[in-house]
């Protein structure tokens, strides 16, 4: 018993200590994706969610990919999280380019868990795995650096200083915009979850391509703004982008609750 605890506990601090610009979002922004998403679920998808995480919410769920990266057993899903694309391309280009895609990456990996969690002879502790990973999929890639530039990593290479703190551009997105507002995910999700039926529908009807190409237009943005190494990012920069970060999470929810909607309906 008290190996078990500990292994637990060292496989804690392992997550604790794992580059903060690995987790898309970050734990907060992903559980307000899951907790957007739980409001416009039907009946049918919430029940074929619980045959499948039992108690676990698609909130709590939606981080799990984060944490396993603790575990080398799971180091093949590493690929999963995101997708590079070089700059200056088109709608067009990105689609195509997505649309004819066959390499592991976030675009491929959300085709492929929508796929099998439609179907029946999927075993169940595959069909877990799949669920877990597709909901914190749709989150990070609407983190628009997750569509971000293959030579800087997805700004991970792109050094600044958030309030005179050295960080890199992808940490800025994935979690200092979210957690400087000092709101938990449920106060967080109620504070931005106000969108019409009208655009909700709109934004449920758009194929996975377009929100990768979404998150790229945004992404080309973020890079446009920083002209420099070291740049200062501080409260014009948490000015002009809160509000862009908080729509790409509501877009997210809003979307994965749709896709959920579509695979249990």
């Amino acid at each position: 018993m008290k190996k078990m605890i500990f292994a637990r506990l060292l496989a804690l601090m392992f997550v604790v200590n794992l580059p903060i610009q690995s987790m898309a979002w970050g734990m907060l922004g992903h559980r307000i994706v899951g907790e957007i998403a739980d409001q416009y679920l039907t009946k049918k998808a919430r029940k074929g969610i619980a045959a499948i995480l039992g108690n676990e919410s698609v909130a709590m769920s939606s981080n799990w990919a984060d944490f396993i990266k603790s575990d080398p057993a799971y180091n093949y899903l590493s690929n999963w999280h995101y997708i590079n694309i070089a700059s200056g391309k088109t709608e067009q280009e990105v689609i195509q380019l997505l649309e004819a895609d066959t390499a592991t990456n976030a675009y491929t990996k959300t085709i492929f868990l929508s796929n099998e969690l439609k179907k029946k002879e999927v075993p169940s502790s595959d069909k877990i795995l799949y669920l877990r990973m597709l909901i914190h999929l749709v989150g990070d890639v609407h983190q628009p650096l997750h569509v971000g530039r293959p030579e800087d990593q997805g700004g991970n290479k792109v050094r600044v200083l958030w309030f005179n703190e050295p960080k890199n551009l992808h940490q800025v997105w994935d979690t200092e915009l979210i957690s400087s507002q000092n709101l938990s995910y449920t106060e967080y999700a109620k504070a931005i979850n106000f969108v019409s039926k009208d655009q909700r529908k709109v934004w449920q009807q758009e194929k996975a391509s377009f929100w990768f190409y979404d998150s790229y237009l945004i992404a080309e943005k973020i890079y446009a703004d920083v002209k420099g190494p070291e740049e200062k990012l501080g409260y014009q920069y948490n000015f002009k982008y809160k509000a862009i970060a908080e729509e790409q999470m509501l877009k997210a929810g809003v979307r994965l609750a749709g896709l959920l909607n579509e695979i249990f309906k």
